[in-house]
């Protein structure tokens, strides 16, 4: 493992890397002293393949991405337990344990057949309380918290497809979905509300099933809505 300073890149390459993960871009493109406040807590990690990324059971209030390589995911012992999914580039993980205040269910290793793994991790004790706005404001809060429950609802959708008689199949698209006012703290906590539902039911999934299994990026925020709508009716 090898932790590079974000000084140490040039800046046109590191806004390029960036540029492939949603809510950083969103970021950058909204508010750059925002951008930069991220960019100081955070930190690219590179992993020589077989090393270990996260293991089960670890705790701590780090979010990642995966810049470049993949990730193979085991919820056991890589050395005797089964893998049961990649992390690509593009992709966030470790967040569902941070949403819910719990341990890492499962243990990352670089995959043994890239050269190396590159990752971008923020520590998120700079986000403080959910109600303060400062040092990060409610903007940047809000482009997180649409981000996450976008991609839980997307995977959630996708466990739908694959097993449509479980008992869990329609349970997301029970989580309320927010009309009231935008831009607003109430968004934020009710975003926060449902990105905390959705990742205990994404977790309650994957104990059963190990992760989805997907192979495209999710569909536009507006799709997941009307899904989730049709499915309150």
């Amino acid at each position: 493992m090898e932790i590079k300073p974000l000084k140490n890149f040039p800046r046109d390459t590191l806004e390029q890397l960036l540029s492939a993960i949603p809510f950083i871009k969103a970021v950058r493109q909204q508010d750059t002293w925002q951008f930069e406040l991220l960019l100081q807590s955070s930190r690219v990690v590179i992993y020589a393949p077989g090393e270990v990324v996260l293991r089960r059971g670890d705790v701590d209030n780090w979010m990642y991405f995966l810049l470049k390589g993949r990730l193979a995911v085991y919820v056991d012992d890589p050395g005797s337990g089964e893998l049961v999914n990649y992390v690509t580039p593009g992709e966030v993980f470790g967040d569902l344990a941070r949403l819910v205040k719990q341990p890492r269910t499962a243990t990352l290793i670089a995959d043994t057949n890239c050269r190396e793994s590159m990752v971008f991790a923020t520590d998120c004790t700079i986000f403080g309380d959910l109600s303060s706005g400062r040092p990060i404001t409610l903007q940047t809060k809000l482009a997180y918290y649409r981000n996450t429950v976008h991609n839980l609802r997307w995977k959630l959708e996708v466990y739908r497809a694959q097993h449509l008689q479980h008992s869990l199949a329609n349970r997301h698209r029970q989580v309320r979905l927010y009309n009231g006012p935008k831009d607003t703290f109430d968004e934020l906590r009710a975003l926060h509300d449902q990105a905390y539902a959705l990742a205990l039911l994404l977790l309650e999934w994957n104990s059963e099933f190990g992760v989805p299994n997907i192979d495209q990026a999710p569909p536009a925020p507006d799709l997941i809505s009307v899904l989730d709508r049709r499915g309150n009716h």
